[in-house]
Parts: structure tokens; C-alpha cells; sequence
């Protein structure tokens, strides 16, 4: 059930120089600012001051924005890593002090959507359920996670302003499961050695597919770089090469289903006029219980028995008996955007379903286009490419790719779930949250719940392993109600994360 964010949106790449330009003389603002160009200088930075006020309190704190190298084996830089870097100022004990590392997914796609979206200490304009709105830009962030950690928002090679800068390095050493999460340990390594952030408590936060690339990164950086962490965040998460097929995989799409039919009011008002999260739990229990059993029969299930199979499906899906039947019970996505509002004239977005489409013709068995990407690449973009230069101060004219092209990308031998629990297996310290939006049809809330019951089959662990559900959709944090419950749950995970002094890691 692999779902990677895809867009047509690609770019083409630039070759640059394998060597990095020196960077400008030092100016009172920055103090290594970039040169004015189209080539990614591989290994300099630009840093400036500011403040944001989170929870009432004034928080001040330096910005980094640069790129540090990945390297050959013979020591020659091969690529560039664009990231930011946010570190309070007002704190004496560096040591004690949280590092939260963040990703976001695609796997073609940077950090922007989590850093000025989520965790950053600067959110961009929007309204208060994640519409666009000009003018574009960012303000301050009260929800910001800068009060409690430092952070750090990693764009892979090919997004944002990451490139490779070699040409004549293939994209193989980059693109694919295994391959990303090799180079980005060793980049994280340098990183944190630069930064004197060993002795710091350490966090991995990812978005959809980049919650692949942390669920990886866990187990290789306790393996190969010898730093262990003590938590691992996933936002939206993929299936992390975790099995699921035949009636499993066709089942577990039906609550997410029934809780987009819930938003849309396309319910009885038996089911419409209970909270969601009090509805929710009866279609669980049903496509647990009932529908993958009956589903598991086939061809040879009893007639009666599909028609009333149909018909529950019906009612928690809002879509027509006759449609689940045709479709011998497995309604696919892509024909549920397209059918739930079709007579109302409208498609509902694939990783929001919140969002609403408009396609050239109501027939059809899938949506022209995804509704929720096209509203976020509207205020997201702009937002981003301001920032970076207004604030940041950040001069460059390459351009920010939003989606770059990382492709093909070898998803083949995919066990970043099993690498994950290993990981937290070997590390007492290490504890898991999962957040998830109800309305997500790209990484949907009910698999993410299989993929934690599937990740602890002896459930010795699950202790130390969480889920979250918010009535957003892939990118949860959009909803001004959401955000601020998210953000303190994530404080409260990462305060409760840090072991007390002298606790030892053990079982």
C-alpha cells in the first residue's frame, strides 16, 4: 500500500559546480551571506536574529539557513543539503536542551510544509481551516516548538534549494528507501557534530513519506552512527513496509470513508449528530470484526450475507449499496472522491477530503486533479520563498522546489516499520508518537492505527508507543484549533521523553 505524494510539478535539475563558491565578506546582518546565483554553494550559511513569543513568553533565538555537503568516498563534496536551523538563545545548558530534527515526505518534496506550517516560530498567512489568503506571507507562531527544543528542518537532495552538485554522480545514491536514509545519517551526524549537539537529547519528527525516511533513520543512526534518540514523531504516516494486502488492505480504508461522509453530511442523522470520535469506533469495530472476515470469503460469501455487508457499508460510507456491490465490496480511493459528492457537482481532495474539487465532467472514476494540493501550493509557495529571503536573508536565484525530481525512486525493500521497533527495542530510551487527521486519504488515520498494532507484535513495548487523531487531514496542523492541541502534545511528548538525570537505559 505504498502512497507516495506525487505531483506533475517537476522541475528540472541544474548541474553545478562540484566545489563550493566562497562566500561573501562578512556584513553586519549575516554573518556569511550567499551570493547572488544560480549555484548551490555547498557548504556556507546565513544567520540572523529574532524572537517569537510562545505561551506569553518572549523567546529569543538565532536562525541558521545554509547548506552542509554530502561527500564521496574520496572526500569531494557530491551534493548540497539545504536546512534551517532554529536555536533559542537564552539557554545555558546546551546539553540538557531537546534537538527535534524534521522531515517532510514525497519523497520529492522539502521541510517548508512542517516548518512554516507547524513547529517553526513563523506560520504562514491563512485562514483559520487552512485556506489561502493574500497577501501572502508568515507572522509569528505562537504554537511554535521552539520553547521547549531546538530545531532543525532538513530538505533531501533535490528539494528546496538541495542539489546535487557533481554531475557526474547518478541520482541512484540518493533516490530510494534505503539509499536516503544512508546519506541523511551521515549529514545528520555532521550536522549535529558541527552544531556541539551530542550531549543533546534527540528527536525525529517526519511527514507522510517522510515518516519512512525517520522510521529508517531511527535504527541507522543507533547503527551506523552510534547516535541513539529519544523520541520518533510521525505525522500522517505511510504503511512503513509494513504487509497488508487482499481483504485487509481493501477493508481498512472504510473509516476513513465514513468519517469524510461525516463531514460532509452525508449521513443518517443517526450517525450525523454524534461527535465523530463517538462514531468512529462502531465502523472500526465492524471493518475489524465483520468486513474483513466476509471480505477474506470472496466470491463465496453468501448472498445474503453481502447484501447486508453492502448495506452497513453503505451507511457508514455514504455512498449507494449498488456502487459497493459492483465493486464486489473493495470501493477504490480514487472512485470515492469522485462519487461521495458527485450529484452536489464536486470532488473531495485526496490528502484532505475536507477540500472540494471541480472536474471538467461529473462522470468518471477519479478526480481531474487533488483539490488540497493545488489550495497549499497556493499560500505555501509564496509564504516560503518571502520568507527565506525577507527574513532569512537568504539571497539565491535558485529556485525552491516545492516538488523536485527524485525520480525513479527505488521503493523496493522497504522494512522501516521493523527497523523502527527494532530501534525502539534495542533503545530503552526511545518512545514513538503518531498523529494522524481523520480526513487524510493519502496516509489514513485506520492504517496508521494497524501499523502501531502491527509494529509490537509481542506488545512489550507498547508502553512506549502512541496514537493521535485530529479532525484535519494530511497536514492536521492547519486547523487553528488543531495546531495549538498538536503543538502542546508535542511538548508534553518530548518533555516526557527526557529521561530525569542519571536514569539509566535499561530494561
Amino acid at each position: 500500500m505504498k502512497r507516495f505524494l506525487t505531483s506533475t510539478l517537476f522541475v528540472c535539475l541544474l548541474a553545478a559546480a562540484a566545489v563550493a563558491q566562497p562566500p561573501a565578506p562578512p556584513s553586519p546582518k549575516n554573518s556569511n551571506p550567499i551570493t547572488k546565483s544560480r549555484i548551490l554553494q555547498v557548504d556556507s550559511s546565513v544567520t540572523t536574529k529574532h524572537t517569537v513569543t510562545i505561551k506569553g513568553k518572549v523567546i529569543p533565538y538565532t536562525a541558521t539557513a545554509g547548506s552542509i555537503p554530502i561527500w564521496d568516498e574520496d572526500g569531494r563534496p557530491v551534493a548540497g543539503v539545504f536546512y534551517t536551523y532554529y536555536e533559542r538563545d537564552d539557554v545555558s545548558d546546551r546539553a540538557t536542551r531537546p534537538l527535534v530534527i524534521s522531515f517532510n515526505g514525497g519523497p520529492g518534496t522539502p521541510s517548508v510544509w512542517m516548518e512554516i506550517g507547524y513547529t517553526g516560530p513563523r506560520r504562514l498567512n491563512t485562514d483559520d481551516e487552512g485556506y489561502p489568503i493574500q497577501p501572502y506571507g508568515v507572522s509569528e507562531n505562537p504554537n511554535s516548538i521552539l520553547d521547549v527544543a531546538d530545531i532543525v528542518y532538513v530538505d533531501p537532495v533535490n528539494t528546496g534549494y538541495s542539489r546535487i552538485v557533481n554531475k557526474d554522480t547518478p541520482g541512484t545514491k540518493f533516490f530510494g528507501v534505503n539509499e536516503d536514509i544512508k546519506y541523511l545519517a551521515e549529514w545528520i551526524n555532521t550536522f549535529v557534530t558541527r552544531k556541539n549537539r551530542w550531549a543533546s537529547p534527540k528527536f525525529l519528527i517526519g511527514e507522510s513519506y517522510g515518516t519512512t525516511r525517520v522510521s529508517g533513520l531511527a535504527l541507522e543512526l543507533q547503527n551506523a552512527q552510534w547516535m541513539y534518540l529519544n523520541g520518533v514523531i510521525l505525522v500522517s504516516p505511510t504503511d512503513l513496509g509494513i504487509e497488508r494486502s487482499g481483504p485487509v488492505q481493501e477493508a481498512l480504508k472504510l473509516p476513513y470513508f465514513a468519517a469524510t461522509a461525516w463531514y460532509h453530511q452525508m449521513l443518517a442523522p443517526e450517525y450525523q449528530q454524534k461527535e465523530l470520535t463517538a462514531f468512529l469506533p462502531e465502523v472500526e469495530n465492524f471493518t475489524i470484526n465483520e468486513l474483513i472476515p466476509a471480505m477474506a470469503r470472496g466470491g463465496f460469501i453468501d448472498d445474503a450475507q453481502k447484501a447486508e455487508i453492502a448495506a452497513k457499508m453503505s451507511k457508514y460510507s455514504g455512498i449507494s449499496e449498488k456502487l459497493i456491490l459492483d465493486n464486489n465490496l473493495d470501493v477504490s480511493y480514487d472512485l470515492f472522491w469522485k462519487e461521495l459528492l458527485r450529484e452536489k457537482g464536486f470532488t473531495i481532495g485526496r490528502l484532505d477530503s475536507r477540500y472540494r474539487g471541480i472536474d471538467r465532467q461529473a462522470y468518471g472514476g477519479s478526480p481531474d486533479y487533488n483539490a488540497e494540493l493545488t489550495s497549499w501550493l497556493h499560500e505555501f509557495t509564496p509564504a516560503m520563498n518571502i520568507y527565506l529571503r525577507d527574513e532569512l536573508n537568504y539571497k539565491t536565484d535558485l529556485k525552491y522546489n516545492m516538488f523536485g525530481d527524485v525520480w525513479p525512486w527505488d521503493d523496493k525493500n522497504d522494512h522501516t516499520g521493523e527497523n523502527l521497533r527494532q530501534a525502539i527495542a534495542q533503545n530503552p530510551y526511545l518512545h514513538l508518537l503518531i498523529q494522524s487527521g481523520y480526513f487524510d486519504g493519502a496516509c489514513d488515520y485506520f492504517n496508521a492505527k494497524y501499523s502501531l498494532w502491527q509494529l509490537d507484535p509481542s506488545g512489550r513495548l507498547k508502553d512506549r508507543l502512541k496514537w493521535e487523531g485530529y479532525k484535519g487531514g494530511h497536514m492536521l496542523y492547519l486547523r487553528k484549533e488543531d495546531i495549538t492541541t498538536a503543538t502542546e502534545n508535542l511538548r508534553k511528548f518530548i518533555q516526557e521523553s527526557v529521561p530525569k538525570p542519571g536514569t539509566p537505559a535499561k530494561y
